[in-house]
């Protein structure tokens, strides 16, 4: 097992350091009344689960020997923090799933690494093909639903950084989907094809985060994402030939930009909204005026920035002749639906909220990157009940597949955050906001939560999503509360017991 301790500066305020992991499975209500219990209050087959990406978690990428993905270079030459063994999860994934079903997940979100599994081009690694295939009889061993993302983020080096943009893309992810679907298609059945494929999209081509770095392409972004939607289109019809009843879906991160969010869910809707490809372009420009009406925008100095990053996406990817390559793929596909549930991804969607002045205050210091840090994203759990109404399409079911918040730790020393928001209340108001949109009749079916245990978030261990806290300076020790020292995987658990008993008062702190 690995180690367990409290979490870093803890002073037991919230328990923390009083409850060991092997005490049992909470059922109460934290001292709710029972007149709050009875009622049903969330659908037949609702999930809970815990969301994680395999760089992120399972060590051993880019080192000697290892398989390499698109994030290599960026490793070696320093300009980004190693991933090295990341949490350890490939090694130690049963102490993982163990504390994720201890939760009361039903559920696990993970992937499976084309890196790993073809780590040079046309080669199968059947050591690793075995060791997914171990992880997901875990999963099922557990009472876990396994969702799996068969591209979070990274491929193979040996396709380049450039991948995405090349014209073979769409059907070399196609081939890699029929190869896992073949590999591990008698485990899992619920695929994720492509993550956030719209923020892959803006992190490689016009922020310049993501390898290959480009800063303010705009129109290369859109060629990604076109073929990104592409890849998406013929992934899930590769998929369906091999499983007819599979449960496939690709996960929008909810952004105030059109072209950059709502555009290829729409254009992955048109067919079943019955739209013609005559009647397509009229149809995404009334789709793009009905998002911006119910979009709220930022306030003070942030609204025109907001406005300038609209207009310059609608002059630059026009709804009505954007991603023309994934509308052919669309319209030429043997199936008219390409979407089985509408996955949703909700962190902080105000586009013009991301950019900051540089030399602003931030949590352990000054910053001067004019990005906002992750640990200063806004909690907005109003926003999110509206922003489900949005992603729901007729009778789709919905599943919030991501939603999380951020606190930092650098050098060992873990900061609160600089708004005082805390996970076990975050956890509370926002599944308190996806209640609220049960309530007023949108199909929500599902909530993961971002994530298990603190990981390697894109190129640096500072951003802490955790429920429990990793201390890498002890050699990956698992605490029993998250990085500020509160509890927050009691909270889930609570929470998630008391939801599925009717129990509302558990979203009250």
């Amino acid at each position: 097992m690995l180690p367990v301790r409290g979490g870093p500066g803890q002073t037991g305020a919230h328990g923390c350091s009083a409850v060991p992991h092997s005490a049992p499975v909470e059922t109460g209500t934290g001292g709710g009344d029972s007149e709050h219990a009875g009622a049903a209050l969330l659908p037949e087959g609702f999930h809970f689960g815990v969301a994680t990406a395999g760089y992120q978690i399972e060590g051993g990428y880019n080192g000697p020997g290892e398989p390499a993905n698109n994030w290599c270079r960026w490793e070696a030459e320093g300009r980004v923090e190693p991933s090295g063994s990341a949490i350890g999860f490939w090694e130690r994934y049963e102490e993982y799933l163990d504390l994720a079903a201890g939760l009361g997940c039903d559920s696990f979100r993970m992937s499976i690494e084309w890196a790993r599994a073809e780590p040079e081009d046309g080669a199968l690694d059947e050591a690793a093909i075995d060791g997914y295939r171990r992880i997901l009889d875990a999963c099922r061993a557990r009472g876990m639903m396994p969702l799996v993302t068969l591209h979070h983020f990274t491929h193979p080096a040996w396709l380049g950084e450039d991948f995405w943009l090349g014209s073979d893309a769409p059907d070399r992810f196609a081939g890699w989907v029929r190869t896992a679907v073949d590999a591990f298609g008698d485990l899992c059945a619920n695929w994720i094809t492509t993550n956030e494929l719209n923020v892959l999209a803006l992190e490689s081509f016009v922020t310049g985060t993501f390898p290959p770095g480009r800063l303010g392409r705009v129109r290369t972004a859109a060629t990604a994402l076109d073929h990104l939607v592409t890849a998406h289109v013929l992934a899930y019809d590769v998929i369906h030939d091999l499983q007819p009843h599979a449960v496939v879906g690709t996960n929008n991160y909810c952004l105030s930009i059109y072209e950059f969010d709502r555009l290829p869910l729409d254009l992955l809707l048109a067919r079943p909204n019955g739209i013609s490809r005559p009647d397509l372009g009229r149809w995404l420009q009334a789709r793009r005026q009905e998002h911006e009406s119910t979009t709220p925008g930022p306030q003070g100095l942030h609204r025109p920035l907001e406005a300038a990053l609209r207009a310059l996406a609608a002059r630059t990817v026009p709804a009505d002749r954007a991603l023309p390559r994934a509308t052919q793929a669309v319209y030429e596909s043997p199936r008219h639906r390409h979407l089985d549930v509408a996955q949703v991804d909700f962190y902080a969607p105000g586009a013009a909220d991301h950019l900051r002045c540089p030399g602003r205050r931030t949590a352990g210091g000054r910053t001067f990157n004019p990005a906002r840090d992750l640990w200063d994203d806004r909690p907005d759990p109003t926003r999110l009940t509206q922003a489900l109404h949005e992603v729901a399409d007729g009778d789709l079911k919905v599943w919030l597949v991501e939603n999380g918040m951020c606190n930092r730790v650098r050098h060992g020393r873990s900061y609160t955050r600089l708004d005082g928001w805390t996970r076990d209340r975050y956890l509370r108001e926002h599944l308190a906001a996806v209640v609220d949109a049960i309530d007023q009749g949108v199909p929500v079916n599902g909530y993961w939560h971002w994530t298990l245990a603190d990981n390697y978030e894109w190129g640096s261990y500072q951003p802490r999503f955790g429920l429990y806290h990793i201390d890498r300076d002890r050699g990956l020790v698992i605490g029993r509360c998250d990085a500020m020292g509160v509890d927050a995987a009691g909270t889930y658990r609570r929470v998630i017991a008391g939801l599925r008993r009717g129990d509302r008062s558990v979203l009250v702190s």
